[in-house]
């Protein structure tokens, strides 16, 4: 256990080297899969090694340990000091917060989105509104709607109009707001895993603007209508209620280049493969954290054995 434990405590420090390869170099439907498996695999085996150690720290103090009727841990039988076991209960103990703070609200954000969904009048999943700012957005439901402004509409002529209605449909097809909401309750845990959280938002855009390609069959088009939609769009207050996902995904206002440049760039470029390296690196980084789980617990239980339980 001495160094199963922090294992998955130390991997999670490669998350921004492969949230950039993944999300630039793997097909986006594949790296979205992956860049949310590692947020989820991840953040589980680091909360629960946080877990071992805070536990570690508590059965050191007497009048616990009698209470399990264990033997105190001895500095010897320890696989932590007790400082090392104080800080985990510390990081533990603001890694639930939150992550609960989190799911509540992205669960509030789903329910109020598919609420909203339901008492919206559609015409084959999609409504119109009365708005001159341009905008686009998925609102996910049972079923979920596509929600498309009449000064987006205006922006665009007909073959963009289904180049949006492509991409936006992917997004509900495809329930690309589970893929955010799960990799975001991975970072909430684990801070370290935020990146791989924020490309989950840029892969998912690539994955919808694939689909619409594939629909068209012109990729170069797909790329006209995004950069004419975000320059359109550009001067105008993003107007996407919680849980929904826009055409132009998250706004961006620094002046360095943000997700929309990359997305055209990469429609512009011939599509990307599956990069079978990439995914086997990122199965071995997952399965070595799962297996330091396990063989930590494993440990553990070996030493209250020891010590007197089970």
């Amino acid at each position: 256990m001495r160094f199963a434990v922090y294992l998955p405590l130390l991997l999670p420090l490669l998350a921004p080297l492969g949230a950039r390869l993944i999300a630039e170099r793997c097909e986006p439907r594949l790296a979205t899969w992956l860049l949310t498996a590692s947020a989820l695999v991840l953040g589980a085996a680091s909360t629960l090694c946080l877990g071992l150690l805070a536990f570690t720290g508590l059965v050191r103090l007497p009048q616990l340990a009698a209470l399990g009727h264990w033997a105190p841990l001895t500095a010897h039988d320890d696989p932590a000091a007790l400082p090392v076991a104080l800080a985990a209960g510390l990081l533990l103990g603001g890694a639930t917060v939150m992550a609960v703070r989190l799911l509540l609200r992205r669960v509030r954000s789903l329910a109020a989105a598919a609420l909203e969904a339901a008492c919206m009048p559609a015409r084959d999943g999609l409504v119109v509104i009365d708005d001159e700012a341009p905008d686009a957005f998925a609102l996910p439901g049972l079923p979920g709607r596509v929600v498309v402004s009449t000064g987006m509409l205006d922006t665009l002529d007909a073959a963009e109009h289904r180049i949006l209605l492509a991409h936006e449909r992917a997004h509900l097809t495809a329930h690309h707001y589970a893929f955010v909401a799960l990799a975001q309750l991975g970072a909430a845990a684990n801070p370290l895993l935020r990146p791989l959280a924020r490309a989950v938002t840029y892969t998912i855009e690539r994955w919808a603007d694939e689909n619409a390609a594939t629909a068209t069959g012109d990729r170069r088009k797909v790329a006209q209508t995004v950069g004419k939609a975000a320059l359109a769009a550009r001067r105008t207050l993003a107007r996407t209620p919680g849980g929904a996902l826009a055409f132009l995904g998250r706004r961006d206002r620094r002046p360095s280049a943000g997700p929309v440049p990359r997305r055209v760039a990469a429609l512009l470029a011939p599509p990307l493969g599956l990069h079978p390296v990439l995914a086997t690196a990122t199965a071995a980084v997952l399965a070595a954290a799962t297996l330091a789980s396990a063989e930590a617990v494993h440990d553990l239980h070996l030493l209250l054995r020891a010590v007197g339980t089970w």
